[in-house]
């Protein structure tokens, strides 16, 4: 078993810290780790802590969602209406020094997870708690585990689909101070998180969902894990799994395309049911972990930071009619010409605002299966074809004639942009980036396909305290 290393562990030991998140009432946060980890209660509180830095600015709160699409070329930095920030993945000028720090977040989840997993054992049968009520705990667990280690792999190591062979990240199950775990290969990740979701899969109850939580889709459910497979296994180039796994959270019913009419309010306000978000981050500001004014309201906001703003080469690409097209607010005084996305506009909670962050939902489902398809899997009964129109009637888009590969990579584009997603989907197809509209350093505009940015670099800190570490190729150490 891989074990987690010092840097991270510090923090980690405490298992989680004070906040007040989207529970309709707030847990007990301040107790021992020992104190917290010998009851089901306890581990039940240890579990809903550990979906709260998720919401940070290192990690869905901003920067892992708007460095990816500063990257892919959907990002702009306006020279006139920005702060600063965001310029490292606008320029590409990574080092070891200026590199993601969602490295020592998802960690710190990890941990926090793990150490209740191994403490799960004999809660079952005490004070009226069930078999399944440890299962549902469980799952929960791992599918964080998986999420989190899926987001550092597919960030600091090349893709599954590139070269599985390639250093990945450790994938780690244990808690321990001494612990310097080396580099597993991207293979071995991806086998350790389809370990853990499938378990996850199998482990929670159907209709689970976390009791007293004001949002269902902040926190794991069977299909939030059937969803994320669907995922994974197009990141793996598993065709046949990737359909088939979308086609369950489309075929169960629970979730239905939003229409053209509800797009833009579905972007402002908290999951429905019945709509298309199957997974997503909870905003709040009383969450610790919110990044207030670095927070992705206030850096997509043209009155705001305002550094990551949308680019014509996006915008253009949208038809006249598509209410995707219109998803887009400017600063005419400010910023002539210049447009940011609407998809984080917030709640109306102050400002700065907060935002819900969409991790999974029903139309990535039709996508992932329609690409799935048109590289060669079956499900009885759909086409690709249908599965894109699907979604373009829905938009107020015209209907395509025909669907091949890139029709449907640029239909992921269309729909999924400032989702984090244009970058990674890049990357395991091997794509590169051409960017038209652009106001950076001359010598980073275009990313070829081979170029070392597909894997960014591990930080500096990490490869200090942990000499079992290795840098990725082209960076400094």
């Amino acid at each position: 078993m891989k074990k987690i290393y010092p840097l991270i562990l510090f923090v980690a030991a405490l298992l989680f810290v004070s906040c007040e998140s989207f529970l309709t009432e707030e847990p007990k946060m301040q107790q021992s780790t020992e104190l917290t980890l010998a009851t089901y209660s306890g581990l039940n509180n240890a579990v809903f802590g550990a979906y709260a830095p998720l919401v940070s600015a290192n990690w869905y709160g901003a920067s892992f969602v708007l460095d990816a699409e500063m990257r892919s070329g959907n990002g702009y930095r306006d020279v006139n209406k920005n702060s600063g920030r965001y310029t490292v993945p606008y320029d590409f000028s990574y080092t070891s020094t200026s590199t993601p720090a969602l490295w020592g977040t998802a960690y710190f989840v990890i941990s926090q997870v793990n150490n209740v997993l191994v403490n799960l054992d004999g809660k079952a049968g005490v004070g009226g708690v069930t078999q399944q009520d440890v299962d549902n705990l469980q799952a929960e667990c791992l599918f964080l585990r998986g999420l989190a280690h899926f987001d550092l792999v597919r960030t600091y190591a090349k893709q599954y689909t590139v070269d599985k062979d390639a250093p990945g990240v450790p994938y780690v199950t244990v808690t321990d101070p001494a612990g310097k775990p080396a580099r597993d290969a991207v293979e071995t990740v991806y086998a350790n998180i389809l370990t853990d979701l499938t378990t996850a899969e199998q482990l929670i109850a159907d209709d689970y969902t976390r009791d007293g939580v004001a949002s269902k889709t902040s926190v794991a459910s069977k299909l939030a894990i059937q969803a994320l497979l669907s995922r994974v296994y197009l990141f793996m180039g598993e065709w046949q799994k990737s359909a088939d796994y979308a086609t369950k959270v489309i075929n169960s019913g629970k979730f239905t395309l939003w229409e053209a009419d509800e797009y833009a309010d579905a972007f402002k306000a908290d999951a429905q049911d019945g709509g298309e978000v199957i997974f997503d981050v909870y905003g709040i500001k009383a969450n610790t972990y919110d990044g207030f004014w670095d927070a992705i309201t206030w850096l997509t906001n043209p009155d705001g930071y305002s550094d990551c703003a949308s680019s014509n080469d996006l915008i253009s690409l949208y038809e006249e009619g598509d209410v995707r097209g219109e998803m887009f607010i400017g600063n005419p005084e400010k910023a002539p010409g210049t447009l940011w996305t609407t998809k984080y506009a917030g709640k109306e909670k102050g400002t700065p605002d907060v935002s819900n962050t969409i991790v999974l939902r029903l139309s990535e489902m039709y996508l992932n299966r329609a690409e799935a398809i048109i590289r060669g899997a079956t499900v009885a009964g759909v086409s690709a074809l249908a599965d894109i129109n699907a979604i373009r009637a829905n938009r107020g888009a015209s209907d395509l004639t025909s669907a091949g590969i890139s029709d449907v990579l640029k239909e992921r584009r269309l729909e999924l942009a400032w989702e984090g997603h244009f970058w990674y989907d890049l990357a395991r197809t091997k794509g590169s980036v051409t960017r038209t509209h652009y106001s950076g350093s001359e010598v980073n505009r275009n990313i070829p396909a081979d170029s070392k940015f597909w894997a960014l670099p591990l930080n500096k800190r990490e490869l200090d305290v942990n000499e079992n570490l290795v840098q990725n190729p082209g960076y400094d150490s």
